[in-house]
C-alpha cells in the first residue's frame, strides 16, 4: 500500500553548500539519506517530496554544519499482508517466479502459483501446468495476493514478500480473463 506520510527531523546543511539556498540543499539532503531506504516502520521510501526548513539553525561546537528543522512529506511503500497486487514476472526459477511490485520484488513459490502440477522449461524459462498447459513466464502481468512480509532496515533487496495466486481470480492476467469467459458462458 502506498502511502504519502509527513515527517519532522532536523537535517545536517554541510558547510560547502551555506551559498546555496537553504531549501535545495535540505531536500538534496534528506533525499539522499531517506530515497531507497527500507524501515519497519515505513516500509520502503520512494520520494521526499515538499521540503520545508526553518530559516534558524543550530551550530554545534567542532561541527562546522548547521542544524535545521525540518518537516516533509515521504512516499512510502508498505507491503500489507491480504493485499492484492499486481506486478510483472521479472524471473523465472525452477523454485518459483519473483514480481516486481512498486520498489519490492515478491516471491510466489511453486506450490502458490496453481492448483495443477508445475513442470520448469528452463530452454524458455517458464513454468507449464500440466493439465491446464497455462504459461507463466517473464514478462507476464500477474495478481497476486501479499501472504508474508519480512522487512529488514536497509536496502530492499534483503526484504522479503511472499504472494499468493492460489485464490479464485488471481493469477496471470490472462488466466484471469479466461475465467471469467468461462463463467459467462455458463
Amino acid at each position: 500500500m502506498f502511502k504519502l506520510l509527513q515527517v519532522n527531523d532536523i537535517v545536517r546543511i554541510p558547510p560547502d553548500k551555506f551559498d546555496m539556498p537553504l531549501e535545495v540543499v535540505a531536500a538534496e539532503v534528506l533525499r539522499s539519506t531517506y530515497e531507497g531506504m527500507v524501515t519497519r516502520e515505513f516500509g520502503a521510501v520512494i520520494a521526499v517530496l515538499n521540503v520545508k526548513v526553518s530559516n534558524v539553525g543550530k551550530i554545534i561546537p567542532g561541527d562546522g554544519g548547521i542544524y535545521h528543522k525540518a518537516s516533509f512529506d515521504m512516499l512510502v511503500y508498505i507491503p500489507t499482508i491480504q493485499e492484492v497486487i499486481e506486478g510483472e514476472v521479472i524471473d523465472v526459477t525452477d523454485f518459483g517466479v519473483f514480481v516486481r511490485i512498486g520498489p519490492m520484488d515478491g516471491l510466489i513459490h511453486v506450490s502458490q502459483i496453481i492448483d495443477d502440477f508445475i513442470t520448469y522449461d528452463e530452454k524458455r524459462g517458464a513454468l507449464i501446468g500440466k493439465e491446464t498447459q497455462r504459461v507463466l513466464e517473464k514478462g507476464m502481468m500477474v495478481r497476486a495476493r501479499i501472504i508474508t512480509v519480512s522487512l529488514s532496515s536497509g536496502q530492499s533487496k534483503s526484504s522479503k514478500i511472499g504472494l499468493t495466486m492460489r485464490q479464485p481470480f488471481l493469477g496471470a492476467l490472462n488466466w484471469i480473463e479466461e475465467d471469467i469467459k468461462k463463467l459467462q458462458k455458463k
